[in-house]
């Protein structure tokens, strides 16, 4: 799959393909995080965005005899003119995405392209049920390798209250679903922002339960959730996403995820990075208990690391599911340079789990450590002798294929015309990632170093 931006903040021009772990690099105020942001953009609202038209004749019929079939092939003929037309949307939709004026997004152009080589087919099962207060109203349902999705009334058409707009839209959001959603997957993303909101999570509670409280005490007719949704009109997406997540944090600690039921020592290697546990009571209560103590911190008595991997923890334990995507601005914020390693070999690790990872990083230990999963991934005695002495495991090693490089930066795109741009670096399967953005500094800082300490002789 491929993303090619156009007119997006600094970017001018860019395109980039995805891999199982995407990483962009490159200096501030370069791009990458308006490329991440339009990339989980489009991923948290495609369903909304993709205009899927389902036919009154096929209403009429499921509403005349409680049943009708959806011929699935006919929408995967017109599949890439639907993503097309839903690029087109979403690009409209970037203001409200970043929380910004649409004057910055005149020019802007999105686009998702899927390659040849990613065929369109229907061939997984599908079910669904839509309900209306305790009743099942419609089911929608489609069998392997089927082509036909079937609708099948459940009730009454005189009980059927939802308009048939609404239920046109449910069946066109099936169809996109069956078709696209392998595409597409689950976003959950830590924003820049995240160590913020961990801080300011009581007073959010308090802002939002306040506002409620008004609103409910009001005599005009207000919609309260319309209200509290418009405390976050200054924040882009991934932020009140963020923020969502942050105020959630009881509810969410009731679920477990794949993680935590199958690869415990996963969560066990990240206990090891933050040096302790997240708590959640019953009251509501957030706390870090630290390994090895008998005391439970505040978050504002914790560290600025155990605030930065909050929400990736919570999502580890708790949510994460096969296939979703994982995207971490700025994973080194806070971090010693070792917990920095270590927080790249877990990302190996979740890549090789069916976890997929985006990240922008300034990091160059996180790349080298990279680079060092790269190259001790090899078939070789020696290498599997370096490995064990150094406490690398197999299940963290990765293959230069499933990782994609970008550096944002400024390069000549045609004669005397340099323009800001994501340039994809070389990986080599023996060597790792060729990333020199960091390469350039590192040179400098070691030339000015050798002058000062040979330039007296």
């Amino acid at each position: 799959m491929k993303i090619k931006l156009k007119h997006l903040g600094p970017i001018k021009q860019a395109e980039f393909i995805l891999g199982d772990f995407t990483i962009i690099c490159g200096d501030n105020n370069a791009g990458k995080t308006y490329a991440t942001y339009a990339w989980f953009g489009f991923l948290d609202i495609w369903r909304e965005m993709l205009e899927t038209e389902i036919q009154d004749k096929q209403m009429n019929t499921l509403l005349t005899d409680g049943v009708v079939q959806i011929d699935l092939q006919f929408y995967i003929d017109k599949a890439r003119e639907i993503l097309q037309k839903g690029c087109q949307n979403y690009t409209k939709a970037l203001p409200k995405v970043f929380s910004a004026s649409k004057e910055y997004f005149k020019k802007t152009q999105f686009q998702v392209l899927l390659d040849e080589s990613e065929k369109l087919s229907v061939t997984a099962s599908f079910e669904r049920q839509m309900h209306g207060g305790n009743a099942k109203l419609f089911s929608l349902s489609k069998t392997e390798n089927s082509t036909e999705l079937v609708v099948s009334l459940l009730v009454d058409k005189e009980k059927i209250q939802f308009p048939s707009d609404v239920i046109k839209r449910v069946i066109a959001g099936a169809v996109n679903e069956i078709i696209f959603g392998r595409f597409f997957p689950n976003p959950f993303i830590a924003s820049a922002e995240r160590t913020g909101a961990a801080i300011f999570r009581k007073e959010l509670n308090f802002a939002r339960n306040r506002l409620l409280k008004e609103v409910s005490q009001d005599d005009t007719k207000l919609d309260p959730m319309k209200l509290l949704f418009q405390i976050y009109q200054d924040y882009a997406l991934p932020v009140e996403r963020n923020v969502e997540f942050i105020r959630q944090l009881e509810t969410i600690a009731k679920e477990s995820s794949f993680i935590a039921d199958k690869y415990p020592d996963v969560l066990e290697n990240f206990a090891d990075i933050i040096g302790g546990e997240y708590l959640v009571t019953r009251n509501d209560e957030l706390y870090f208990k630290p390994k090895g103590k008998q005391i439970k911190l505040t978050m504002d008595e914790s560290s600025s690391a155990v605030r930065s991997l909050l929400d990736i923890g919570f999502y580890l334990r708790h949510l994460a599911k096969t296939g979703d995507l994982l995207i971490v601005d700025e994973p080194e914020l806070n971090l010693h340079p070792e917990n920095q390693r270590r927080i790249a070999r877990l990302f190996a690790r979740l890549v090789n789990l069916g976890v997929k990872v985006f990240i922008t990083t300034h990091s160059d230990y996180i790349v080298k450590e990279l680079n060092t999963l790269i190259m001790l991934n090899h078939d070789k005695p020696y290498l599997k002798q370096i490995a064990e002495a150094e406490g690398y495991h197999t299940n963290e090693l990765i293959s230069a294929e499933n990782i994609k490089v970008y550096i944002a930066e400024e390069t000549l795109m045609k004669l005397d015309d340099k323009s800001r741009t994501l340039t994809a670096a070389h990986i080599d399967p023996e060597f790792g990632i060729e990333a020199r953005t960091f390469d350039t500094t590192i040179n400098d800082m070691n030339r000015i170093q050798e002058m000062i300490v040979w330039g007296g002789e």
